[in-house]
């Protein structure tokens, strides 16, 4: 057995440009998974797997389900995850979240993926979330560049409009209420109106 260590994969994702939640962000869903007694989460983007590990490390209680559609992604958290020892409480799907349907229920929904497409996963999954569960978003400040993003390159700028409608979308929204949290870069926490 590999021996691994979180900040092994903290090392990594600087190295290799993977993109993981800042220590500050993951510390903050860890605790809110622990006071809230998490026990089933449903992840959209895996990457190497760093915060499903973070997270199922909160309780051995925890199930998790990731979906990633990156071919190396998607190997490197299979490998991570089994040198944790997680294997049999995180199940790696590998495909592009919005082709897979998923029949459970979860308490908690993390979208961490395309940031493009998080109105999307939010429409497609809000129907896996318990009905006292939340959705997690995480990169809404996107590294200041939601406030400020007039030295960005056009690419970049399509890219934070796309955010920016996502928080609209969420502030706007008629079935879930939102707050939002300047932690990391940028935590959302959506709950069903009741």
């Amino acid at each position: 057995m590999v021996h691994i260590r979180i900040s092994d994969l903290e090392k990594y994702a600087h190295e290799f440009h993977v993109p993981i939640m800042l220590k500050d962000g993951i510390d903050f869903l860890t605790d809110y998974i622990k006071k809230n007694k998490i026990r089933n989460i449903l992840e959209i983007g895996c990457a190497i797997g760093y915060s499903s590990i973070k997270m199922a490390l909160v309780d051995s209680d925890i199930h998790i389900t990731t979906i990633e559609r990156d071919k190396d992604m998607y190997e490197q958290a299979i490998q991570n995850i089994e040198a944790f020892n997680l294997s049999d409480r995180i199940d790696v799907i590998f495909d592009d979240a919005l082709n897979v349907n998923i029949s459970g229920i979860y308490d908690l929904i993390f979208i961490d993926a395309a940031k493009s497409q998080y109105i999307k996963f939010f429409e497609k999954f809000k129907y896996n979330l318990d009905e006292n569960g939340v959705i997690v978003t995480d990169n809404l400040e996107f590294h200041g560049l939601v406030k400020d993003s007039s030295n960005c390159s056009r690419n970049t700028k399509q890219l934070v409009n796309k955010i920016k409608k996502y928080v609209e979308f969420l502030k706007n929204n008629e079935e879930f209420e939102t707050d939002f949290f300047s932690i990391g870069d940028g935590i959302s926490i959506s709950k069903i109106k009741k």
